[in-house]
C-alpha cells in the first residue's frame, strides 16, 4: 500500500474518530507500520479533524531527528509494532463513556448484542499513579497485549489503546466498546433512578 494512501486512510479515521469525541484537539494518537522497521504517526501538534501531509510523520525503528517532532505517543507505537508482528494500525483515543466506565469498574462486560458478540469481557487495567505511568507505558503495553492475547487495552481513567491488521476493524472495536459502555452507563443510571 502506497504511503499517499495510508495517510489518506489515517486522516479520514482521525476525523471520523475527532467528530465521536474520541480524539481531542492534541489529544490521541494513530499511526500505520509501512515496513519491518518504519510506520508513520502524527505529529505533536497534530489537530485530528485535518490530519494532513506535514502532520503525518514517518519514523525510522532506529531513531533521529524527526522523533522530536513525532506524537509523545510515538515511543508506545514503536514498542508495539517492534513486538507484535500483527500489529499494522495502533490508535490512542480518550472515547467518553469508556473511559468514564472505567474510573468506576474492574472489568467491562457488555450487556448488548454486538459488544457481548465482538468484544467479551474486557478487563481494565489499573496504571497505579499517573507520576511515572509514560515512563513505564512503553513497556507495559506492549507486555498487556503479549501477556493477554488480546488487541485492545482499556486502561483507568486514561483511554483505549487499540491494535489491528486491518484499520477498519480496529475502528470498528473501538466505536462497539464506546457504545456499549454508553449502554452499561446509562443502564446503571435507570437502575438507581429506580431504586432512589
Amino acid at each position: 500500500m502506497n504511503k499517499t494512501l495510508i495517510k489518506n486512510k489515517l486522516s479520514s479515521l482521525a476525523l471520523s474518530m475527532f467528530r465521536k469525541d474520541f480524539f481531542g484537539i492534541y489529544h490521541g494518537s494513530i499511526s500505520a507500520k509501512t515496513d519491518a522497521s518504519r510506520f508513520i504517526v502524527n505529529t505533536q501538534d497534530a489537530i485530528f479533524d485535518a490530519l494532513d501531509e506535514k502532520t503525518l510523520i514517518e519514523l525510522y525503528f532506529t531513531k533521529d531527528y524527526r522523533w522530536k517532532q513525532a506524537s509523545k505517543d510515538a515511543n508506545i507505537h514503536y514498542s508495539i509494532y517492534s513486538q507484535i508482528s500483527e500489529a499494522k494500525f495502533i490508535c490512542f483515543t480518550m472515547p467518553p463513556f469508556t473511559t468514564s466506565y472505567s474510573l468506576k469498574h474492574n472489568i467491562i462486560t457488555p450487556k448488548d448484542y454486538f459488544g457481548y458478540k465482538e468484544l467479551g469481557s474486557i478487563e481494565i487495567f489499573e496504571p497505579k499513579q499517573f507520576e511515572d505511568w509514560y515512563e513505564r507505558a512503553q513497556s507495559e503495553i506492549a507486555y498487556y497485549f503479549q501477556t493477554n492475547k488480546t488487541n485492545i487495552m482499556v486502561i483507568r481513567g486514561y483511554g483505549v489503546y487499540a491494535y489491528s491488521r486491518d484499520i477498519y476493524e480496529m475502528a470498528k472495536k473501538l466505536a462497539i466498546l464506546e457504545k456499549s459502555c454508553r449502554i452499561l452507563m446509562l443502564n446503571e443510571t435507570e437502575n438507581k433512578l429506580f431504586l432512589d
